[in-house]
């Protein structure tokens, strides 16, 4: 009877400690041709950010018109992500260290998403200036849009046009 008990509670154990790892993993969908499906929030992601220093303007200008000519797939609709958008995808799991990025520091947002910097720009302003989110600690500034140091753009879609159904959880 112990044996069961133990047996039981190793399994209840793995599934509470395993099932944020599993949801996450499920949330995303690599389509394959540059982009991840976001199921949770029903939007498409380009796998990677623009990869240099850019500005807001022009990290704007390549989400709407540029990128969309670089994935093997043609996808309308590309822009910059709100700030909440950004915010869904910073990992706050303590026990996720995140990655290294090519400009030398870490970040912790979903590994299925390759970032070359810490910095992402997002579609909306504060204060005057534009919003920047910090995938390396987890919040977001208001910067000058001509800033460009350590700023990329991210381009993503929402799937509503394409009789996508977000999921509930």
């Amino acid at each position: 009877m112990y044996k069961n008990i133990t047996f039981f509670c190793i399994i209840i154990t793995c599934l509470i400690f395993s099932c944020p790892t599993v949801m996450a993993a499920d949330r995303f969908t690599d389509n394959g041709d540059g982009t991840v499906t976001d199921h949770k929030l029903g939007l498409m992601w380009s796998k990677a950010d623009n990869q240099g220093d850019i500005n807001w303007k022009h990290a704007n200008a390549w989400a709407k018109y540029t990128f969309g000519d670089t994935i093997s797939s043609r996808y309308d609709n590309w822009r910059l992500p709100t700030l909440e958008e950004l915010q869904s995808l910073y990992v706050t799991d303590s026990k996720y260290n995140g990655y290294m990025t090519d400009c030398g520091f870490m970040v912790k947002i979903f590994p299925k998403i390759k970032l070359s910097c810490i910095l992402l720009w997002t579609s909306e302003k504060s204060t005057g200036a534009h919003v920047a989110f910090n995938f390396a600690i987890g919040n977001s500034f208001a910067i000058p849009a001509y800033d460009v140091v350590g700023c990329r753009g991210l381009p993503v879609r929402s799937l509503k046009n394409d009789n996508f159904q977000p999921s509930k959880d």
